[in-house]
């Protein structure tokens, strides 16, 4: 069966649901005329904004207890992300919106400092990219995960990162020294070993192969690195976990991870809608395994089970990463984060005079 081409190249979505808390909403109506430039502008926007905090508290045991977020939306636009919600609280779509309208912290570096230097700050792991990925297209120019990496390095506070991009490569300067003291890991983000898979999935993303040489480079430079197989998709990438695994290990990476797709508010419909263009004849397979890791749902937003599922389906992953994460010797360490060198003090240094 002949796969749909795409209206919007380049990107997952390809329509934009429904914000949940918008009364109104505009729609095509006459696409031939004024409505064309209007909605169909495939244009990526970017809007500065000037939060009054940058570290996030997160309260799920199933993560970090904080996380930075120098951007929201993002521009790698993959289709199942379950972060796409979160765009709908600043006013805009889970769909193409997400993609294409992305917010700037520009302050993020000079509010981080300020949040370290309170002397109530207690010092634990932040995570990047709790909520979008902060090595994403945009920060090739504006730089602001680098800048922030810069004050955690100042003060000597740990961190994590997560990230699809091979980017990450840049500030192997500052990671490298982070790392020397025990403040920092980078996780990096597979979904499969099918780049074609992947151009569409997720578009704006490092290739599959620069996200091996990633972990390679990283490592090679005394950088903790792992794997994240993120998320696993039963019935569509599930079978390709050993050649990841093996592929991660044989570049460096020390921990393996992964977590279940969760198809969470809209993001069900939008990957549906991704499934029928371009896989029709395996779509009811890919959800119906889906929903069999989650209780016959697309979702499951309970703690504890979210990330991982439940049922026979759940349990085949869960035993197929485990078993090869013990073959290739994978996990057989922990992180042991220094939490001692922290110095809040760090923005009142003064050079002395001699």
């Amino acid at each position: 069966m002949q796969v749909q081409t795409q209206d919007f190249r380049g990107r997952g979505a390809q329509f934009n649901p429904m914000n949940r808390f918008m009364k109104q909403e505009r729609v095509q109506q006459h696409m031939e005329v004024i409505d064309e430039p209007l909605l169909l502008n495939d244009r990526t926007d970017y809007t500065e904004i000037f939060p009054k905090s940058i570290i996030n508290k997160v309260d799920s045991p199933d993560l970090m207890n904080l996380s930075l977020n120098p951007y929201q939306g993002c521009e790698h636009g993959c289709v199942y992300c379950y972060a796409r919600n979160s765009h709908e609280f600043w006013g805009y779509s889970s769909g193409l919106d997400f993609e294409r309208k992305i917010l700037v912290k520009k302050n993020a570096a000079e509010l981080l400092e300020k949040e370290l230097s309170n002397p109530r700050h207690k010092p634990e792991p932040m995570m990047f990219s709790g909520n979008t990925d902060c090595y994403q297209p945009i920060e090739r120019k504006l730089g602001i995960t680098r800048q922030m990496l810069e004050v955690l390095l100042k003060y000597r506070h740990p961190a994590a990162i997560i990230t699809k991009n091979s980017l990450v490569c840049r500030d192997i300067d500052i990671l490298a020294e982070m790392a020397k003291k025990n403040l920092v890991s980078v996780m990096i983000s597979v979904t499969g070993m099918d780049e074609k898979v992947r151009e569409k999935m997720e578009p704006r993303t490092s290739t599959y192969k620069n996200r091996f040489e990633t972990m390679r480079i990283l490592s090679e430079a005394g950088i903790r690195t792992g794997v994240l197989f993120g998320p696993v998709i039963p019935g569509l990438n599930s079978h390709e976990i050993p050649e990841v695994l093996e592929r991660a290990a044989e570049n460096g990476a020390r921990s393996a991870g992964y977590t279940m797709v969760r198809l969470n508010g809209q993001i069900g419909d939008l990957f549906t809608d991704w499934l029928r263009r371009n896989m029709p004849d395996r779509a009811d397979k890919i959800l119906n395994h889906i929903r069999a890791a989650h209780d016959g749902k697309l979702n499951d937003s309970r703690f504890g089970v979210r990330m991982k599922g439940e049922g026979q389906m759940a349990e085949s992953i869960a035993k197929l990463f485990r078993l090869t994460a013990e073959r290739l010797g994978l996990n057989q360490d922990k992180m042991i984060w220094n939490l001692s060198d922290f110095n809040p003090k760090a923005g009142q240094a003064q050079l002395t005079l001699f």
